[in-house]
């Protein structure tokens, strides 16, 4: 089940969070920030969690929009639900959230010795357009960017 993420998860979506990302895990705080952007008139966020069927939260997802540019902040999915399809159920979620917010483009960086997670990125029709050297701190590890259209989105929007 997904369901908005609100700030009672943090706990164990930072415990998630380290499992996942021991070099370079979110802070509490980059999430309370997050957070402080996901509700209201105004939101340019939007993050969602996953529970399975005795409520523990198995992974979450996070996007950030503005001037008709959607971000995937953050996709995480524990351990022992990969290949269960709950990455891409996220991944679906955040997409149809970037159409909400009328973004014309959604970007991503992925790390680039994450093969799993750019394999179901392309699935969902992203394409690399470039890299960044260096970006995950502390391992020094590079990025791929990726890029995807988004569908049914006016190409004059103010969206975002």
């Amino acid at each position: 089940m997904l369901r908005e993420m609100r700030w009672w998860d943090l706990e164990h979506v930072l415990a998630l969070e380290a499992v996942l990302f021991p070099e370079d895990a979110w802070s509490e705080g980059m999430f309370w920030s997050e957070l402080a952007h996901a509700r209201g008139p105004r939101a340019t966020r939007h993050y969602v969690v996953a529970e399975d069927e005795s409520g523990r939260l198995v992974g979450y997802a996070g996007l950030a929009a503005a001037g008709g540019l959607g971000d995937v902040q953050t996709i995480a999915v524990a351990r022992d639900q990969w290949g269960t399809g709950l990455g891409a159920r996220l991944l679906t979620d955040l997409l149809q959230a970037a159409t909400a917010f009328e973004c014309e483009e959604v970007l991503l960086e992925v790390r680039v010795d994450n093969t799993r997670a750019q394999k179901l990125y392309e699935r969902f029709g992203f394409e690399p357009i470039g890299f960044r050297r260096g970006y995950y701190q502390p391992g020094n590890v590079d990025a791929l960017v990726m890029r995807h259209t988004v569908q049914g989105t006016e190409t004059d929007s103010d969206g975002c």
